[in-house]
Parts: structure tokens; sequence; C-alpha cells
């Protein structure tokens, strides 16, 4: 691969996905754009980078990006999270909105293991909060992601990764060598594409915001960008959770971290008046 070409990739997903690409990254290029050029009809991910350099192809420009930003997702990854959720957030939010009607977006949802969580366990919740009624919106800038998790069909690999075994048995059914989410479960979670770059006004107000593992593609300014927008989106209750791995601090102070609960954020002017979640043992 030359450098140009490289610099060219570099430039195009930032512009397009705020994906940042290290000049360290060529393995990463190989093999996630290796299938793409297969499929485009392209010899090597070297025919297929100075093609994209040479001539603008918005379709082969759409594959290269939804190739270079699907990330690794599986059913309650990393659990706390859901945790978070089923302890402390759910019984809050019950409590203050009368209407009984929690709004969740899941940013960045990939192939919509994290929706499908959330759903599966408000249905397991349902009776303790009969009057909730948790509306989970999923947006994701691939519309490959999309169509897989519009479809519920997952590999037996797939269902095995984080998903207990009673879900499994009691949300999915056989179908060949896949697993397919129950119509139920699939109904409970609306998908739509959305580029997190974008004016994110037309999701219109959310109580909680997964969005998770994420910002860490993102560079400084991008970060800080997003962050403020989604908390124009959020109530003074609101809930804003991250990746392990992420965080506001000396990136924006408009969040600030619930203490003792990992991840998660409320908007700042809320802090003083809220009373902290307990902490999970």
């Amino acid at each position: 691969m030359s450098p140009e070409d490289i610099e060219h990739l570099a430039s195009t997903l930032k512009t397009r996905s705020g994906l940042i690409l290290g000049t360290d990254k060529t393995y990463l290029i190989e093999s996630r754009l290796s299938p793409v050029a297969r499929r485009e009809g392209f010899a090597n991910v070297d025919a297929l980078l100075t093609a994209l350099r040479i001539k603008r192809d918005e379709k082969l420009l759409v594959a290269v990006t939804d190739a270079m930003t699907t990330n690794e997702t599986f059913f309650f990854r990393d659990k706390t999270p859901f945790d978070q959720f089923k302890s402390d957030i759910l019984p809050t939010l019950a409590r203050s909105r009368v209407s009984g009607d929690i709004k969740v977006w899941c940013a960045a949802c990939s192939t919509g293991q994290e929706p499908y969580s959330l759903a599966m366990m408000m249905e397991e919740l349902k009776m303790l909060y009969p009057r909730v009624n948790l509306d989970i919106l999923a947006t994701d800038i691939s519309d490959r992601c999309l169509e897989k998790a519009q479809s519920g069909l997952y590999t037996q690999f797939e269902v095995q990764r984080g998903l207990p075994i009673t879900m499994m048995v009691k949300h999915f059914e056989k179908v060949d060598e896949m697993w397919r989410l129950s119509p139920r479960i699939r109904a409970s979670v609306r998908y739509k594409k959305m580029n997190l770059l974008e004016d994110l006004r037309s999701i219109g107000r959310q109580d909680i915001i997964y969005c998770r593992n994420v910002l860490i593609y993102f560079d400084l300014e991008t970060k800080k960008r997003v962050l403020e927008q989604m908390a124009s989106l959020l109530p003074e209750d609101g809930y804003l959770l991250l990746g392990a791995a992420e965080t506001v601090l000396g990136i924006t102070d408009v969040f600030k971290p619930m203490p003792g609960m990992r991840g998660l954020y409320i908007k700042n002017q809320a802090i003083r008046t809220q009373t902290p979640l307990r902490k999970l043992a």
C-alpha cells in the first residue's frame, strides 16, 4: 500500500465516519478490506485503494467505510451497563416518568446485540414494571449491520457469547444453522441509519443513551461535538453510558460521572440535585 493511498483512506474515513486511522494500521486495512476487494472485483487491497483515490465511486466509498467502521459486539457485552440499567436507572426513571414512557437510544448499535439485550431484559422485568414502555431506538452508519440487526438472525457462536441459556431458549428459535429472535423482541427495537457526525437533533429527546466503544475511534474535537449534542437530547435526569475505556473527562464538562458507577454519566447541572445512585456490589 502506498503512503498516498493510506493517507487518502484515512482522510476519507475521518470525513465520512469520524474514524481516526493510525499509520500503523496496515494489518487492519488488509484484513477489513480484503473481502471488499474480492467482492468488488479488485486483484488486491492495493488496487482497491488506488481506485478509491483516483475516482470517486460512491458505492465503493460506502462499502469501504462500512467495512472499516464495523466493530465487535455481543449480547450483554461488559455486563455492568446492563446491571446499572436493571438495578438503578430503570427503577429511578420508572418512578419519575408518570406516563411510563422511557426512551433509550443505542448509538452505533452494530448488528443489534446491545438493543436486543435491553429488550430481552425489559421483557424479563415487565412484571415488576407493568407501566413502563421502553422505546428503544438503535442507529448505526452501516447498512449491512442494520440489515442483519433487523433480521434478528445470529450464528451459534453469536448467541453463545454473553447470552444466558435461559434467554436463548425463551427468545430464539432455530432456523437451519442459525438462531432467530422472536418477532416480539425484534418488534420492540426501531432501527435507523445514522452517522454520529451528523446533526443529531432528529433523534429527539432521549432518557438514556448507550454510546459504548465508539468515541475511542474519534479525535478530541469530534468526541466533544458528539457528547455535547447528546447532552442536548437528554433531560436533566437522563443518563449516558460509555464503554469501559471511554470517559468525558478532559473532553467536555457537560457530563459528570456518577460516583462509583463505572461508565455511567449524568448532565453536569443534574449532579447537584440528583441523589447519587447506590454503588453496585
